[in-house]
Protein backbone atom coordinates (compact mmCIF):
# COMPACT_ATOMS: atom_id res chain seq x y z
CA UNK A 1 0.00 0.00 0.00
CA UNK A 2 1.12 3.47 -0.68
CA UNK A 3 -0.48 5.88 2.05
CA UNK A 4 -2.48 3.44 4.68
CA UNK A 5 -5.78 4.72 5.93
CA UNK A 6 -6.34 4.67 9.36
CA UNK A 7 -8.98 5.53 12.05
CA UNK A 8 -8.54 6.55 15.85
CA UNK A 9 -11.43 5.87 18.59
CA UNK A 10 -11.05 8.45 20.81
CA UNK A 11 -10.80 12.16 20.34
CA UNK A 12 -9.90 13.35 23.97
CA UNK A 13 -6.71 15.47 25.29
CA UNK A 14 -4.30 13.26 24.53
CA UNK A 15 -5.11 12.04 21.49
CA UNK A 16 -5.72 15.09 19.96
CA UNK A 17 -2.46 16.27 21.27
CA UNK A 18 -0.20 13.65 20.27
CA UNK A 19 -1.91 11.64 17.76
CA UNK A 20 -4.02 13.35 14.92
CA UNK A 21 -1.21 16.01 14.63
CA UNK A 22 1.20 13.22 14.09
CA UNK A 23 -0.51 11.15 12.01
CA UNK A 24 0.45 12.08 8.24
CA UNK A 25 3.65 13.21 9.22
CA UNK A 26 3.77 9.41 9.94
CA UNK A 27 2.68 8.88 6.61
CA UNK A 28 -0.94 7.72 7.17
CA UNK A 29 -4.08 9.23 6.36
CA UNK A 30 -7.13 10.33 8.85
CA UNK A 31 -10.08 7.63 7.46
CA UNK A 32 -12.22 7.90 10.55
CA UNK A 33 -12.49 9.48 13.70
CA UNK A 34 -15.15 8.00 16.53
CA UNK A 35 -15.88 9.04 20.21
CA UNK A 36 -18.33 8.39 22.42
CA UNK A 37 -18.58 12.60 22.36
CA UNK A 38 -19.84 13.80 18.98
CA UNK A 39 -18.86 17.36 19.48
CA UNK A 40 -15.34 15.77 20.13
CA UNK A 41 -15.60 13.69 16.94
CA UNK A 42 -16.74 16.26 14.90
CA UNK A 43 -14.22 18.82 15.66
CA UNK A 44 -11.64 16.22 15.26
CA UNK A 45 -12.62 15.30 11.81
CA UNK A 46 -12.89 19.36 10.97
CA UNK A 47 -9.50 19.61 12.12
CA UNK A 48 -7.52 16.64 11.20
CA UNK A 49 -9.54 14.88 8.06
CA UNK A 50 -11.57 11.86 7.94
CA UNK A 51 -15.19 11.29 9.04
CA UNK A 52 -17.11 11.92 12.27
CA UNK A 53 -18.08 8.61 13.85
CA UNK A 54 -20.21 7.55 17.65
CA UNK A 55 -19.90 4.11 16.99
CA UNK A 56 -16.83 2.31 16.20
CA UNK A 57 -18.19 -0.93 14.47
CA UNK A 58 -19.72 1.13 12.01
CA UNK A 59 -16.70 2.98 11.17
CA UNK A 60 -14.79 0.17 10.57
CA UNK A 61 -17.41 -1.10 8.72
CA UNK A 62 -17.83 1.80 6.38
CA UNK A 63 -14.24 2.67 6.00
CA UNK A 64 -12.34 -0.42 6.16
CA UNK A 65 -9.33 0.73 7.45
CA UNK A 66 -5.78 -0.39 7.20
CA UNK A 67 -4.75 -0.01 10.94
CA UNK A 68 -6.95 1.38 14.23
CA UNK A 69 -5.24 3.36 16.76
CA UNK A 70 -7.11 3.46 20.27
CA UNK A 71 -6.63 6.11 22.27
CA UNK A 72 -9.59 5.51 25.47
CA UNK A 73 -9.52 5.16 28.78
CA UNK A 74 -6.61 2.07 30.24
CA UNK A 75 -9.53 0.09 31.58
CA UNK A 76 -11.23 -0.37 27.90
CA UNK A 77 -8.13 -1.12 25.67
CA UNK A 78 -7.47 -4.80 26.19
CA UNK A 79 -11.49 -5.52 25.43
CA UNK A 80 -11.60 -3.05 22.59
CA UNK A 81 -8.38 -4.24 21.41
CA UNK A 82 -9.53 -8.12 20.59
CA UNK A 83 -12.47 -6.41 19.07
CA UNK A 84 -10.88 -4.98 16.41
CA UNK A 85 -8.51 -8.01 16.00
CA UNK A 86 -11.25 -10.47 15.80
CA UNK A 87 -13.27 -7.99 12.78
CA UNK A 88 -9.32 -8.26 10.79
CA UNK A 89 -7.89 -4.79 11.70
CA UNK A 90 -4.33 -4.07 12.80
CA UNK A 91 -4.06 -2.17 16.06
CA UNK A 92 -2.50 -0.08 18.20
CA UNK A 93 -3.29 1.30 21.43
CA UNK A 94 -2.07 3.81 23.97
CA UNK A 95 -0.33 2.67 27.25
CA UNK A 96 -0.69 0.88 29.05
CA UNK A 97 -1.42 -2.35 26.61
CA UNK A 98 -4.71 -3.30 29.72
CA UNK A 99 -5.08 -3.31 33.36
CA UNK A 100 -3.81 -6.09 34.19
CA UNK A 101 -0.64 -8.54 32.80
CA UNK A 102 -2.78 -11.50 32.30
CA UNK A 103 -5.75 -9.11 29.99
CA UNK A 104 -2.67 -8.61 28.15
CA UNK A 105 -1.61 -12.04 27.35
CA UNK A 106 -4.97 -12.74 26.41
CA UNK A 107 -4.69 -9.55 23.73
CA UNK A 108 -1.44 -10.99 22.54
CA UNK A 109 -2.70 -14.79 21.92
CA UNK A 110 -5.54 -13.53 20.24
CA UNK A 111 -3.22 -11.26 17.80
CA UNK A 112 -1.47 -14.16 17.26
CA UNK A 113 -4.36 -16.22 16.27
CA UNK A 114 -5.41 -13.77 14.06
CA UNK A 115 -2.03 -13.21 12.56
CA UNK A 116 -2.01 -9.73 13.23
CA UNK A 117 -0.17 -6.42 14.54
CA UNK A 118 -1.02 -5.34 17.74
CA UNK A 119 1.29 -2.70 19.21
CA UNK A 120 1.43 -0.46 22.13
CA UNK A 121 2.48 3.29 22.58
CA UNK A 122 4.90 2.93 24.74
CA UNK A 123 6.99 5.61 23.30
CA UNK A 124 10.43 5.93 25.02
CA UNK A 125 11.47 2.91 23.17
CA UNK A 126 10.96 5.34 20.27
CA UNK A 127 13.21 8.02 21.68
CA UNK A 128 16.48 8.98 20.10
CA UNK A 129 18.39 8.40 23.65
CA UNK A 130 17.01 5.02 23.60
CA UNK A 131 18.09 4.34 19.79
CA UNK A 132 21.69 5.31 20.65
CA UNK A 133 21.33 3.54 24.45
CA UNK A 134 19.88 -0.04 22.38
CA UNK A 135 22.68 0.48 20.31
CA UNK A 136 25.21 1.09 22.82
CA UNK A 137 24.28 -1.60 25.04
CA UNK A 138 24.26 -4.07 21.78
CA UNK A 139 27.65 -3.27 21.96
CA UNK A 140 28.89 -5.40 25.04
CA UNK A 141 28.71 -8.68 26.14
CA UNK A 142 25.43 -9.40 28.39
CA UNK A 143 27.78 -10.42 30.85
CA UNK A 144 29.73 -6.89 31.35
CA UNK A 145 26.45 -5.41 31.61
CA UNK A 146 26.91 -4.15 35.27
CA UNK A 147 23.26 -1.72 36.46
CA UNK A 148 21.17 0.78 35.29
CA UNK A 149 19.64 3.35 37.77
CA UNK A 150 16.85 5.50 36.91
CA UNK A 151 15.46 8.74 38.55
CA UNK A 152 11.98 9.48 36.76
CA UNK A 153 9.39 11.89 38.48
CA UNK A 154 5.92 13.53 37.65
CA UNK A 155 3.69 15.84 39.37
CA UNK A 156 0.99 14.23 41.80
CA UNK A 157 -1.45 11.82 40.98
CA UNK A 158 -4.76 10.87 42.72
CA UNK A 159 -4.08 7.28 42.45
CA UNK A 160 -7.76 6.74 42.59
CA UNK A 161 -8.49 4.94 39.22
CA UNK A 162 -6.58 3.40 36.42
CA UNK A 163 -6.15 6.22 34.55
CA UNK A 164 -4.77 8.25 37.76
CA UNK A 165 -2.41 5.48 38.87
CA UNK A 166 1.01 6.87 39.40
CA UNK A 167 2.90 3.76 38.86
CA UNK A 168 0.29 2.23 36.24
CA UNK A 169 -0.15 5.95 34.15
CA UNK A 170 3.14 7.33 34.71
CA UNK A 171 6.61 5.06 35.64
CA UNK A 172 5.14 2.33 33.35
CA UNK A 173 6.85 3.93 30.47
CA UNK A 174 10.27 3.50 32.13
CA UNK A 175 9.15 0.19 33.51
CA UNK A 176 8.91 -0.72 29.96
CA UNK A 177 12.26 0.91 28.82
CA UNK A 178 14.37 -1.06 31.21
CA UNK A 179 12.79 -3.93 29.87
CA UNK A 180 13.50 -2.84 26.12
CA UNK A 181 17.08 -1.86 27.56
CA UNK A 182 18.48 -4.77 29.68
CA UNK A 183 16.27 -7.34 28.59
CA UNK A 184 13.94 -9.71 31.47
CA UNK A 185 13.76 -9.36 34.66
CA UNK A 186 14.49 -12.17 37.14
CA UNK A 187 13.30 -10.37 40.48
CA UNK A 188 12.74 -7.42 42.35
CA UNK A 189 12.18 -5.66 45.44
CA UNK A 190 9.85 -2.40 45.86
CA UNK A 191 9.69 -0.52 49.08
CA UNK A 192 6.83 2.45 48.55
CA UNK A 193 5.41 5.75 50.44
CA UNK A 194 1.82 6.01 49.89
CA UNK A 195 1.71 5.04 46.13
CA UNK A 196 3.20 8.73 45.54
CA UNK A 197 7.01 7.47 46.08
CA UNK A 198 8.45 3.90 45.45
CA UNK A 199 12.18 2.58 45.37
CA UNK A 200 12.66 -0.60 43.30
CA UNK A 201 15.52 -3.07 43.10
CA UNK A 202 15.56 -5.29 40.04
CA UNK A 203 18.14 -8.23 39.25
CA UNK A 204 17.88 -8.94 34.90
CA UNK A 205 18.04 -12.38 33.66
CA UNK A 206 21.69 -11.44 32.51
CA UNK A 207 22.63 -10.81 35.72
CA UNK A 208 22.75 -7.38 36.18
CA UNK A 209 21.21 -4.90 38.07
CA UNK A 210 18.95 -1.77 38.53
CA UNK A 211 17.54 0.87 40.80
CA UNK A 212 14.18 3.11 40.13
CA UNK A 213 13.46 5.92 42.06
CA UNK A 214 10.23 7.19 41.31
CA UNK A 215 7.81 9.88 42.69
CA UNK A 216 5.16 11.89 41.68
CA UNK A 217 6.26 14.57 44.22
CA UNK A 218 7.47 17.19 41.75
CA UNK A 219 6.18 18.98 39.07
CA UNK A 220 5.40 18.36 35.28
CA UNK A 221 6.31 20.96 34.04
CA UNK A 222 9.96 20.73 34.61
CA UNK A 223 10.56 16.97 33.83
CA UNK A 224 13.15 14.63 35.78
CA UNK A 225 14.24 11.78 34.00
CA UNK A 226 18.00 10.65 34.46
CA UNK A 227 18.78 7.19 33.41
CA UNK A 228 22.86 6.34 34.14
CA UNK A 229 23.82 2.24 32.48
CA UNK A 230 27.39 1.19 33.64
CA UNK A 231 28.81 -1.82 31.81
CA UNK A 232 32.62 -3.05 32.98
CA UNK A 233 35.65 -1.51 32.48
CA UNK A 234 34.60 1.78 32.63
CA UNK A 235 31.95 2.02 29.97
CA UNK A 236 29.19 4.11 30.89
CA UNK A 237 26.30 6.27 29.92
CA UNK A 238 24.18 9.17 31.06
CA UNK A 239 21.00 10.01 29.44
CA UNK A 240 19.09 13.39 30.62
CA UNK A 241 15.29 14.25 29.61
CA UNK A 242 15.07 11.55 26.73
CA UNK A 243 17.28 14.16 24.75
CA UNK A 244 20.84 14.86 26.19
CA UNK A 245 23.71 11.63 26.61
CA UNK A 246 27.19 11.31 27.23
CA UNK A 247 28.98 7.92 26.73
CA UNK A 248 32.45 7.03 28.04
CA UNK A 249 34.27 4.11 27.20
CA UNK A 250 37.06 2.51 28.76
CA UNK A 251 37.79 5.67 31.01
CA UNK A 252 37.63 8.09 28.21
CA UNK A 253 34.52 10.66 27.10
CA UNK A 254 33.59 9.56 23.42
CA UNK A 255 30.51 11.03 22.62
CA UNK A 256 27.91 14.02 23.46
CA UNK A 257 24.97 14.94 22.43
CA UNK A 258 23.16 17.52 23.21
CA UNK A 259 20.22 19.44 21.46
CA UNK A 260 19.93 23.00 20.09
CA UNK A 261 16.57 23.51 21.93
CA UNK A 262 14.78 21.80 24.99
CA UNK A 263 12.65 19.12 23.60
CA UNK A 264 11.33 16.93 26.32
CA UNK A 265 8.71 18.37 27.78
CA UNK A 266 7.19 17.09 24.20
CA UNK A 267 8.18 20.00 20.95
CA UNK A 268 9.82 16.89 19.02
CA UNK A 269 8.31 13.65 18.01
CA UNK A 270 11.41 11.60 18.38
CA UNK A 271 13.10 13.01 21.13
CA UNK A 272 9.61 12.13 22.98
CA UNK A 273 9.32 9.32 20.71
CA UNK A 274 5.24 10.25 20.22
CA UNK A 275 6.29 10.79 16.30
CA UNK A 276 8.82 7.97 15.95
CA UNK A 277 5.97 5.08 17.05
CA UNK A 278 3.27 6.03 15.08
CA UNK A 279 6.00 5.88 12.33
CA UNK A 280 6.94 2.09 13.31
CA UNK A 281 3.46 1.51 13.31
CA UNK A 282 2.31 2.89 9.87
CA UNK A 283 5.53 1.10 8.05
CA UNK A 284 4.74 -2.07 10.27
CA UNK A 285 1.08 -1.40 8.18
CA UNK A 286 2.81 -1.05 4.82
CA UNK A 287 5.47 -3.89 5.15
CA UNK A 288 2.87 -6.18 6.48
CA UNK A 289 4.73 -6.90 9.09
CA UNK A 290 3.37 -8.76 12.13
CA UNK A 291 5.10 -7.19 14.97
CA UNK A 292 7.13 -3.48 16.00
CA UNK A 293 9.11 -2.66 19.08
CA UNK A 294 6.36 -2.56 21.47
CA UNK A 295 4.59 -5.14 20.12
CA UNK A 296 1.71 -6.43 22.65
CA UNK A 297 3.46 -9.55 23.70
CA UNK A 298 6.35 -6.71 24.87
CA UNK A 299 3.88 -4.94 26.35
CA UNK A 300 2.29 -8.17 28.38
CA UNK A 301 6.21 -8.59 29.51
CA UNK A 302 6.01 -4.73 30.93
CA UNK A 303 2.81 -5.43 32.77
CA UNK A 304 4.02 -8.29 34.39
CA UNK A 305 6.90 -6.45 36.22
CA UNK A 306 4.81 -3.77 36.38
CA UNK A 307 2.70 -6.36 38.46
CA UNK A 308 5.75 -7.83 40.28
CA UNK A 309 7.01 -4.14 42.03
CA UNK A 310 3.26 -3.68 42.76
CA UNK A 311 3.20 -7.00 44.54
CA UNK A 312 6.67 -6.53 46.11
CA UNK A 313 5.39 -3.17 47.86
CA UNK A 314 2.06 -4.76 49.31
CA UNK A 315 3.91 -7.89 50.29
CA UNK A 316 7.31 -6.54 51.37
CA UNK A 317 8.55 -9.29 50.29
CA UNK A 318 11.31 -10.44 47.22
CA UNK A 319 9.11 -10.92 44.14
CA UNK A 320 10.02 -13.33 41.17
CA UNK A 321 9.53 -12.29 37.56
CA UNK A 322 7.93 -15.07 35.48
CA UNK A 323 6.84 -14.21 31.74
CA UNK A 324 4.20 -16.68 29.92
CA UNK A 325 4.65 -17.92 26.27
CA UNK A 326 2.08 -17.25 23.74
Amino acid sequence: MDIPRVCIIGAGGLSTRRIYPNLGAAGAQLAGVCDLDPAKANRNAKLFGGKAYGDFAQMLAEQKPDGVIVCIGPEQHAKLAMQILRLGFPVYTEKPPAASAEAALEVARVAKAQCLLCTTAFKKRYTDAANRAKAWISQRVPGDLYSISVDYCSGAYKNDSPRTDFLLDFTVHIIDLVSYLFGNAAEVFAFAKDFHAYAVSLRFANGAVGSLNLTDGRTFGIPTEEIEITARDANFMSIHNSSCWRITENGKPCEWREPPTFTSSGDSGRDTGHLAELEDYVLALKEGRKSTRSNIYESYKTMVLYEAIRASVLSGQKVPVNYKVI
